[in-house]
């Protein structure tokens, strides 16, 4: 087992489920003092109790909301010191067609999935510089490539993908790495409390969960790669065909995408 995260400070967002969850339990088991949050008190419990006697501090937390944020990261360096690690995990997905959707669904998801990942960063920005640490922002295929039905979540991560790839430029000599991260599909609740057009929880998968990455396989990439320092991490086979193909091919990756998420003309995925 790697000892790199022995003794580091590791801020994750969004810990309470999926590849939050993941990798704050992966991370405790490698020595880290770990420091997450989220909207769900009775999660955010169970990872306490689960992980009683460990260098855990949680805190309920909506990132969508400054103070909330403000409250988060400053009681996390009041208790340890300092961050070495931020992992801007927190995020919420929508699926509904643009002409159905009311418009507070796609400022919603701005506002968890970008301005989280603003908020947490710029608040942890000096910690992070002080201690030459990593911001990492997991963000999605769909920050490469759009998808039909969800087109607020793919803006949210397209904004994250280039306001890290910026970030990481002005700090360049000042020896923070900063990395986004794309899981293809990945075995989560994401997809159960994605937004329907109404900005309600869908309730279910319209995906087939089974052939999708774990969230643990998933975690067990990004600490890899926080370890490593690397600039970009793109997940799963289809994830990178899918990315190779937008990128040399986009008039046929539109058919091919279109293909997949509809069926005689009604939205299936």
């Amino acid at each position: 087992m790697s000892t790199f995260f022995k003794d580091k400070v590791v801020v994750v967002t969004g810990g309470s489920d999926g590849i939050g969850k993941a990798l704050v339990d992966m991370l405790i088991t490698q020595g880290a003092k770990v420091a997450t949050c989220g909207r769900n008190q009775d999660k955010l419990y169970d990872l306490q109790v689960k992980h009683s006697g460990s260098h855990l501090h949680t805190m309920v937390a909506d990132v969508s909301n400054l103070n909330d944020c403000n409250n988060f990261i400053n009681s996390t360096i009041s208790n340890f010191g300092g961050i070495d690690v931020l992992i801007n995990n927190a995020g919420i997905s929508m699926r509904a067609l643009l002409k159905d959707a009311d418009i507070d669904v796609l400022k919603k998801v701005m506002d968890i999935n970008y301005y989280g990942t603003v908020y947490c960063t710029k608040l942890a920005l000096n910690s992070l510089i002080e201690r030459k640490g990593t911001i990492v922002g997991v963000s999605s295929i769909a920050g490469y490539r759009g998808l039909p039905g969800r087109s607020g979540y793919s803006a949210s991560k397209f904004a994250i993908n280039g306001w890290l790839e910026a970030v990481r430029t002005e700090l360049l000599d000042e020896g923070v790495n900063v990395m986004w991260v794309c899981p293809g599909f990945t075995t989560s609740n994401i997809r159960n409390v994605a937004l329907n057009s109404k900005g309600q929880k869908q309730g279910e998968s319209p995906m087939d969960e089974s052939k999708m990455m774990s969230s643990e396989e998933c975690a067990e990439h990004i600490l890899k790669a926080i370890e490593h320092r690397k600039r970009t991490l793109v997940l799963t086979f289809n994830g990178k065909r899918t990315v190779f193909m937008n990128k040399f091919f986009p008039s046929l990756a539109d058919k091919l995408v279109k293909k997949f998420f509809f069926k005689n003309g009604e939205l299936v995925r």
